[in-house]
Formats: structure tokens, sequence, C-alpha cells
């Protein structure tokens, strides 16, 4: 793989949670796999009193818990933290990101190396503009293209609250940085799986005709979390289930499994077709919200004998609280390759397992020769890519089970990639970091992308926020409001419910 140029890469938030559980740990696997410059620094931003030695230590300390390797080389590790530095400053007073510029400028001289700087914005979302102002004000964006150096801007997510923030973050970041200067991240699309959806259409004879509506019947996008709010439940009330997955992350998985074949692979090629999608969802007006849509909350319940809580219950909830701790929809595309096929996409909270998958549902046979040794026999043919855990994927289709008859049992081809003994499967962010770092902005999407999937939601929003949609409770460790079922009228098939630990051939087993 291509190396990046020599640069900066400054990170804001530098002693906050993304920051020590993501970014650190995904810098280090890709400095150990000699993948970053050979001069490069990593320059934290914050309001913490650390000077460079007291955060190389920080970063020391965290890297240890928080990296997926098995074993840290002593020599590696401390050639890595030699790169880091720090620069208190109040994120708040624009005068105080000329400390940041003077920063830099010591860096860079002391590294020898040219003027490429990266912003992460690793602080909380009310931050952003904020910073790019102080950013700005210092002129750190100019890219002095007589020099060939460059300036990144990366975003994390939540990318506004709704379609009116959204264009204004959009409008304030544009004042400052280009468009193409600015990569707004989604770690679902960095994840090995997801870009495994792309390479299984198109660059396979068997797959590509049969992906669309006159073989498939309906398609399920499931994010599914064990977990409830733990101690997020403050921060959790103003988000909800709506804009913390659907939004963002599902609708990103939508819009993999449905772009059309882009002219090339390259990064402006691949986000216009992915803008394409976005703009082809079929509007849900006000008045359909309920038909579309099912919103839902966890109740108490019960686990392996073990008493869970209320989503009510939890710390810094309102004991009233209508915030969803689960959202289901039912989403169409308007083209003529997805006319009338459903994308039904969930995801909740306190939900028996932890697993994100897709399931393509094709269409039964016209006519079934078996029905008479087979009088109940409905399993269509479905295609299963696991994201997350246990990533892979698993090929549903019929056979003659052994004997008398034509007795029909639904087998399964599988494939999961721990079975790739020595292929290592890189975190998201490690793809993604390198990317930015090397200026591909294939896997990050764009202003108009992230304002379209906001347009698509914001009537879902506006209806579930002026409780014009029921709330319905689910008991917690089960798979959400039985109500739920109803987006999936006129499929002979219940959603699919995923199990946790897969063993035994068809390792995607049901519960």
């Amino acid at each position: 793989m291509d190396k990046p140029q020599s640069c900066v890469l400054v990170i804001f938030g530098a002693s906050g949670d993304l920051t020590k559980r993501k970014l650190v740990p995904a810098l280090f696997s890709l400095f150990e796999q000699k993948l970053l410059p050979e001069k490069f620094a990593i320059l934290g931003v914050g309001r913490k009193s650390f000077d460079d030695e007291s955060f190389r230590k920080y970063i020391c300390e965290n890297l240890k818990i928080f990296t997926k390797l098995e074993k840290i080389d002593e020599l590696v590790e401390k050639q890595f933290i030699q790169n880091f530095y720090f620069c208190s400053i109040d994120t708040n007073s624009i005068p105080e990101y000329s400390k940041i510029k003077q920063k830099l400028t010591s860096i860079v001289s002391d590294y020898d190396i040219d003027r490429n700087f990266l912003f992460y914005l690793s602080s909380p979302p009310s931050l952003y503009e904020r910073i790019v102002a102080g950013l700005g004000t210092c002129d750190l964006q100019r890219e002095e293209t007589y020099q060939h150096n460059w300036k990144r801007l990366v975003v994390e997510k939540p990318f506004g609250q709704d379609l009116d923030s959204a264009k204004t973050l959009n409008k304030n970041l544009l004042k400052v940085f280009r468009e193409k200067q600015i990569y707004r991240i989604d770690h679902y699309l960095g994840k090995e799986t997801v870009q495994n959806i792309l390479a299984l259409r198109f660059s396979n004879g068997i797959f590509e005709p049969l992906w669309n509506r006159n073989y498939i019947d309906y398609i399920e996008i499931t994010a599914a979390e064990q977990l409830g709010v733990e101690n997020r439940g403050g921060y959790y009330e103003h988000i909800g289930a709506l804009r913390d997955m659907v939004q963002n992350h599902l609708l990103q998985l939508l819009g993999t499994i449905a772009i059309e074949p882009p002219g090339s692979f390259e990064p402006q090629s691949v986000r216009n077709e992915m803008v394409k999608i976005f703009r082809s969802l079929q509007e849900i007006s006000p008045s359909e919200v309920s038909q579309f849509s099912i919103r839902g909350q966890y109740i108490k319940g019960d686990l392996n004998g073990n008493a869970l809580k209320g989503y009510r219950q939890e710390d810094g909830v309102d004991p009233d609280s209508r915030t969803e701790t689960f959202a289901a929809v039912k989403v169409f595309v308007d083209s003529w390759r997805w006319g009338g096929v459903p994308f039904i996409i969930r995801t909740g909270k306190r939900m028996p397992t932890r697993v994100t998958e897709v399931a393509i549902n094709f269409k039964p046979a016209p006519h079934f020769l078996f029905a008479k040794d087979n009088p109940s026999y409905q399993a269509p043919n479905r295609l299963i890519m696991r994201i997350q855990p246990d990533e892979g994927m698993l090929l549903n289709f019929g056979m003659k089970s052994p004997g008398s008859g034509f007795q029909i049992k639904n087998v399964g081809m599988d494939f999961h990639y721990s079975d790739l003994s020595n292929d290592r499967l890189p975190d998201a962010y490690e793809r993604l970091l390198l990317d930015a770092l090397l200026g591909d902005a294939t896997l990050f999407y764009r202003g108009d992308a992230a304002e379209a999937c906001w347009s698509f939601v914001q009537p879902i929003i506006d209806s579930w926020d002026n409780g014009e949609t029921p709330l319905y409770g689910y008991p917690a460790a089960t798979w959400g409001p039985i109500q739920s079922t109803e987006l999936l009228k006129g499929h002979e098939s219940d959603w699919r419910y995923p199990c946790k630990n897969i063993t035994g051939h068809d390792k995607f087993c049901e519960l």
C-alpha cells in the first residue's frame, strides 16, 4: 500500500474516549505495520493541563489497555509515543488558536517536514463550528498550492441533529474549508465486511445479475446492541435510536447495498452514485410515518435469570421519557433497479445479542414442484452478510434430504473471515485514518449526502418528537416491539433473528 506524505495529525479532544479507545490503537497498528509516513507527529489539543511528557505517559497507559494486539513490542511502542505532543487551550476562545499555530510551526521545524496537516474533530459536536472558526482565524486551513501542501478536516458523527442544523454546520464548515478538504467519517464504512458488499457485487458475475427487483423480495438491515444506555442516559435522552443509528450508519449501509455500478472506483465516481441513492429514497409523508416506521423503548426484562432495568429506570433518564431505544423503518428506493423492493431497517438497545448484518431475501421459485412432500415449506433463498461480530457470509438454499420422497431441507454455504488464519481483519478506524492521510475520500460521505439522509428522516423525527406516533414497549433482551412485524406484511417470512454464539455447520443459526 502507498504511504502518506509526511504530516502532522492534530486531534481535538485528545484526552477523550474516542481518542484513547479507537484513534490511538488504530494509529499504533498502522505504525507497527509501517504504513505511517517516515516523518510524522501527532498533536493533541484540549483543555487538560498536559505538557508533552505527561501526555505521552497518558497515551502509553491507555494504549496498553485498549490495543487489540496480543503483544506490544516495547521498542516500537517507545518510538511511536515519542511522536506525540500536546497543546493546552480553551477551545471556546478564538485567540488561543494561535498557540496551535505556534506549536505546529515548532513541530514542522523540528521534524523537517512539509506543512501537511490533518485536523481530526474528536471533540463534542457542539464545538465543531467553534474549532473550525478558530482554525480559520489562523489560516491553518490554507493550502499552499505552490508547495503542494494539503490541509484536511475529519468530522465525526453526529453531523447535526436534524436537517436544519446539518445545513447550518455544512455552511459554517465551508466558510473555512473547501468541500474536497472535508472528510465526514462513518466508521461503519471502514469495516472490511461493508466494503466486501461492493466486492461481492462487482467482482462476481453470479450476483450482480440478481441484484434487482426481479429477483429480490426484500432486504433486512439489522444493528442490534445487547447493552442498554449504561451511564449515557443523559446524553441518549437528546439523541434516540433514529438519530444515533438510522440517519447515518444504517442509511450508509443501505446506500452501499443499493448503489449503481460506478463508472470507475475513483472517490468522486463512487460518492456521486451514493448521493443518487440517498436522493432517490421515497419520501415518507407525515400521514405515513406510523405506517412505515415503528418506535420502541425497552422496559424491564430478564436475561438468563438476571433482572434488567427498563430505560426509564436508567441513570439520567426522565421517568416519563418518550425517547426511543428501538427504531424500525421501511424504506423504498425510487429507481428502475429497486422499484417496489422494501429495505426494512431496524436498530435497538437491550436486544438478545450484539449483531449487525444484512439479509438479502430472494423471491421464491415461481412454481414449487415439491409442495406435496413439503406442505409447510417456506424457505426462500437468503444471502446473509454479517458485519459484526464473527464477520462473514452465508447463502441459504434448499436441498433434498436423504431417503425416499422429496423432502426439502434448508442448508447453507458459509464463509468466515476467521477462517483466513493468515489474514488479519483491520479495525475500521485503521482503514479510515489511513485513507484520510492518503487523501482517498471514497469511504467518507459528502455534505450533500448528509443533507439528503437528514431530509429523508426529518418527517419521521418531526412525527416522533411531536408524539404523533405511538411508542411501544418491549421487554429488555427481546427483539423489539411485536408491532415491528407489521413492516413485513405482504412477505412470507418473519424478521430474521440471528443468534450470538455461532457453532455447528450453520453458524448463522436462528434462535
